[in-house]
């Protein structure tokens, strides 16, 4: 087992107070802001065959493996396309946008720092594939900050499905009620909850009218001051 036994203050909620030895990020819309990156690239690859990019079929997207999502585009608008035709034009357009618009988003600077000065070990479960996260986090020269990153080539099932979070527990030697995972689409909250960790939903503008139902904290962004409690941190001034 790794990292050192963190209990949670005692003034949180009795169903908040357990304590929490390891967190988990997910990377897209939760880490930085490749969800509207992938909005454009959506956009535009419908646009050009004449379709429009629902903000419904946006939502069942979020948090699955492009050959899911991807697949999920072709069946909705009936395309004359395979994923592996959309995925090429996707994957061109996308590092395009990424080059120019990259960002972490909002607080996460701070809580690596926390974390790291806290030697609470950290990692990320991701649907994306392995070369999309060693391209977004060697721009920052971030992939030797995490103990592990699990991205969809690891599993067998995808989110909303339990197993990226399991595998993440037992990588770090923890049951999954010691780990936090941080969330930011519904399928990926529900495979947290799932998972039995402590699920907190960190909704962006993406993601705000999603089903958080169970999760054990939806909070404002990576700041909120309720992550840090739950993990004994301290908040940042």
């Amino acid at each position: 087992m790794i990292g050192v036994e963190r209990q949670c203050p005692a003034h949180l909620p009795a169903s908040l107070a357990q304590p929490l030895q390891a967190v988990v990020f997910d990377l897209d819309g939760l880490m930085f802001n490749t969800e509207d990156l992938y909005d454009e690239v959506g956009i535009l690859l419908l646009r050009r065959r004449g379709r429009e990019f629902t903000a419904d079929l946006k939502r069942r997207m979020m948090g699955r493996p492009d050959a899911i999502s991807l697949q999920m585009m072709i069946d909705e608008h009936g395309l004359d396309a395979t994923v592996a035709q959309l995925q090429r034009e996707q994957d061109e357009l996308f590092a395009e946008t990424l080059a120019a618009k990259i960002q972490p988003m909002d607080g996460l600077v701070a809580l690596l720092a926390a974390l790291e000065a806290a030697r609470v070990p950290k990692a990320i479960a991701t649907s994306s594939g392995r070369a999309c996260v060693a391209n977004v986090l060697g721009r920052f020269g971030w992939m030797d900050r995490f103990h592990f990153v699990l991205t969809a080539e690891d599993v067998t099932h995808s989110k909303p499905h339990p197993e990226v979070y399991l595998t993440a527990a037992k990588r770090f030697g923890l049951s999954a009620q010691r780990v936090l995972v941080l969330e930011d689409s519904e399928n990926g909250c529900q495979a947290a909850i799932a998972a039995g960790t402590f699920a907190v939903a960190v909704p962006s503008r993406h993601s705000i009218e999603h089903d958080f139902t169970g999760a054990s904290l939806v909070a404002e962004s990576l700041a909120d001051a309720r992550i840090y409690q739950a993990l004994g941190l301290e908040t940042p001034r």
